[in-house]
């Protein structure tokens, strides 16, 4: 396996890369998707009403993500979590565990000083092909 076999994801279910990168690339059978941040596919802007919704809408758009790769949230086997507000976890992991059930995927949380568009929580992930 080599570069050229990678295929890169885009989908009109999430919002589209805000730089030059793809939204997910797929590499033999496994997904590597992209942070996700709290945007809202259809009108490009952040959702309000901070940790929960942007939380929400995060996990919402890697599963749209992961499902245009051929993939799906049961197959995630990490996640990277970036927080603006480590005092904010508890509400950030109350909604992660409503999109992850038994069989968790391997996570690491980390604070960061600031994510784009103002977001509170950007989510990345790898996640093996739906077989």
């Amino acid at each position: 396996m080599n570069a050229a076999d990678r295929k890169a994801i885009q989908t009109d279910r999430a919002p589209k890369a805000l730089g030059p990168y793809s939204v997910a690339v797929v590499l033999g059978d496994l997904v590597f998707a992209s942070g996700q941040a709290g945007i809202d596919p259809d009108t490009n802007e952040l959702v309000l009403g901070g940790i929960e919704p942007e939380t929400c809408q995060v996990l919402t758009n890697l599963k749209n993500v992961l499902e245009a790769a051929g993939s799906r949230m049961e197959n995630v086997v990490k996640t990277t979590v970036f927080l603006t507000n480590m005092a904010e976890f508890a509400k950030m992991n109350a909604i992660y565990g409503e999109f992850f059930k038994a069989n968790y995927p391997a996570r690491s949380t980390v604070q960061v000083s600031a994510l784009p568009k103002g977001a509170v929580v950007e989510i990345e992930c790898i996640a093996a092909k739906a077989g």
